[in-house]
């Protein structure tokens, strides 16, 4: 029988806590400054970029590998 009690009162800790947790984090959202439309634009913009830039020079690099690779002879 206690088996059964404890295990109760496991699921009613849980939900408790998961339900805490939920509104926990709405309240700290509330709270959070959320980044105007002309902000977000920039930020999109210079994650893009850096991307672009990222994958050019990784490109790059591969190329240079992939040649110094087909300089050695094969048997």
């Amino acid at each position: 029988m206690t088996f059964l009690a404890n295990i109760g009162r496991g699921i009613k800790k849980s939900v408790g806590g998961t339900v805490g947790f939920f509104s926990g984090s709405v309240q700290e959202l509330k709270r959070v400054r959320w980044p105007s439309r002309k902000e977000m634009v920039n930020y999109t913009l210079v994650v893009v970029s850096t991307v672009a830039v990222l994958t050019i020079f990784l490109f790059l690099i591969d190329l240079g590998i992939n040649e110094v690779l087909n300089l050695i002879p094969k048997k």
